[in-house]
């Protein structure tokens, strides 16, 4: 094992493949349903000590957290990208992924301006923006458990239009999910990816699946303890977006696995 430039990495193959432990789907506090603890600050330090090397913060139809864990990440060592779980208008959950802060925030204004209601932190839980200090900046009043007027084409288009990833969450889980909502994944939907829930689920996945956008593996941390309990290894030249893309893609030698 090596380390170059804050990352660990293990060389593969003559064109100096590296292996990187990633995991897209880590809800922070924001989100109504995750725990309180689950700050920037916290997310950060307890993935890095878990030895992920590439993370999202993927929030409920909300970015306002993924700056300060980006900012985070760079003081830490490791790669955050700002990310999203939309609702769509079919109760579906799709997991979005941007390479910067400004392309999540566009997509943010989408959802904002789509997404109806107020939220009721008795009944739904706080949805808290919190700074590098892991102090409490304010709290975000949307309802953003709530579903978005957005079809889920419409979701996995308005995501590439901005330069992002699409994948769909939790394919094998029995709520909010393309197969569940839906009975089929869509043939032509634009995936880039399909997330399980569990390694066990592959084979289940891959009856709707077949030869269709690559499996991904993460956790939907909610709690600090589910950090690290699940994520996919990146065959990859380099920790950086475009390298995320060409794995998808399957590209030269980059891979996915778990």
């Amino acid at each position: 094992m090596k380390r170059q430039g804050g990352y660990i990495w293990q060389g593969l193959g003559k064109r100096g493949m590296k292996r990187f432990d990633v995991d897209l789907h880590i809800h922070s506090c924001l989100s109504p349903c995750a725990e309180m603890d689950m700050s920037p600050k916290r997310i950060v330090e307890r993935a890095a000590e878990k030895g992920l090397d590439i993370i999202a913060i993927s929030d409920h139809n909300s970015a306002e957290n993924t700056g300060t864990a980006v900012r985070l990440g760079r003081m830490k060592g490791i790669v955050v990208f700002p990310g999203m779980e939309v609702n769509t208008r079919e109760e579906v959950h799709l997991l979005a992924v941007f390479e910067h802060v400004y392309q999540a925030l566009a997509m943010q204004e989408e959802i904002y301006r789509r997404l109806e209601g107020e939220n009721d932190p008795r009944v739904f839980g706080e949805q808290v923006v919190a700074n590098i200090h892991d102090e409490v900046e304010g709290f975000n009043e949307r309802l953003l458990i709530g579903a978005v007027d957005m079809g889920v084409e419409e979701v996995v288009d308005k995501v590439h239009e901005l330069g992002g990833l699409c994948m769909a969450s939790h394919v094998d889980r029995p709520s909010y999910s393309l197969i569940s909502q839906l009975g089929f994944i869509p043939p032509g939907l634009d995936l880039d990816g399909i997330e399980i829930s569990t390694p066990d689920a592959r084979r289940f996945v891959l009856n709707y699946v077949g030869e269709g956008p690559p499996l991904v593996c993460f956790s939907d941390s909610h709690r600090l303890e589910q950090i690290g309990s699940r994520f996919s290894t990146f065959i990859l030249e380099r920790p950086v977006f475009t390298e995320l893309i060409r794995a998808f893609r399957k590209e030269g030698e980059r891979r996915i696995e778990f």
